[in-house]
């Protein structure tokens, strides 16, 4: 059994494809561990694409997972279940929508804008060493529905945002 970090990134919300893709999503049988809306800070978005750093398309990633470009939010889910790094990254289609099977999901929905941003809808960990790390950078321990890794109890005074 795996965890992976599956994104609904800003252009496939805009374009209204999360009843789409969560059911082509349902084909691999996993089970949502994990599920938000999130309004991408810049710390969270380079923290993510930190192994891209070096590449001349960064400063356009970052704009685009921020939702420059389109709505200002993600949708950030956990799948976990039996080989579920294979099976979503199998629907998910090659990175580049020109590259991707016409069947999976980025070959349907993707594009490349004329700025030569990829446009892919939807992000899948890469690797279990990746997912581990996206999952914990995007989800606490308490918004995971079950433990998918070793956790510790921890003291913390946090000064937040509370309902008024």
């Amino acid at each position: 059994m795996d965890a992976t970090l599956v994104l609904f990134k800003p252009d496939g919300i805009t374009k209204s494809l999360t009843g789409n893709i969560l059911t082509e999503l349902s084909e691999a049988r996993l089970e949502i561990a994990a599920c938000k809306c999130v309004r991408v800070s810049k710390e969270l978005a380079e923290e993510h694409y930190k192994s891209l750093k070096n590449e001349s398309f960064y400063n356009e990633l970052i704009k685009y997972i921020m939702g420059e470009y389109h709505k200002k939010k993600v949708l950030a889910f956990v799948y976990w279940g039996d080989d579920a790094l294979r099976k979503v990254r199998e629907l998910a289609g090659a990175t580049n929508p020109e590259e991707a099977e016409a069947d999976s999901i980025r070959g349907k929905y993707g594009r490349i804008t004329t700025r030569g941003i990829f446009e892919n809808v939807i992000h899948a960990s890469s690797d279990a060493k990746e997912a581990e790390r996206e999952i914990k950078l995007w989800f606490e321990p308490d918004e995971i529905i079950f433990d998918i890794y070793p956790t510790k109890e921890d003291e913390a005074t946090v000064k937040k945002r509370a309902w008024a």
